[in-house]
């Protein structure tokens, strides 16, 4: 069952802007390991961290690093959670986490959704 869905739209040459002038931005928002990865994947990183937000309801206890994208075995985009992400998603009964991530012509989209471990 789904418990919560989540969008965001990032404009990547904004989002850009924002890390040039505040480069402690990128230590911030991203792990050691996402930080390397060009800005539009960056960009796509952030909208998926905050389509995470709102499929849960509240950023409450939420820090940037506690909701790592990683890779799964089949290379595609998964959350790493960890600290009061993975608490609130255990309060809201998500089970399993489903990322999408796309960006293309300026613009970073991604879209989450949190599922039960009910059938």
């Amino acid at each position: 069952m789904i418990v919560g869905v989540g969008v965001d739209l990032v404009d990547v040459a904004r989002f850009e802007r924002a890390l040039e002038k505040t480069p402690r931005l990128r230590e911030r928002l991203f792990t050691e390991g996402e930080r390397g990865l060009p800005v539009r994947s960056l960009a796509a990183r952030f909208a998926a961290k905050e389509a995470l937000i709102k499929a849960v309801g509240h950023s409450t206890e939420f820090r940037w690093h506690d909701m790592e994208i990683v890779s799964n075995d089949d290379r595609n985009p998964a959350f790493a959670v960890a600290g009061g992400v993975a608490a609130a998603l255990a309060e809201l009964g998500a089970a399993h986490l489903h990322l999408s991530m796309t960006h293309d012509g300026g613009n970073a989209m991604a879209f989450v959704v949190a599922e039960s471990g009910a059938a």
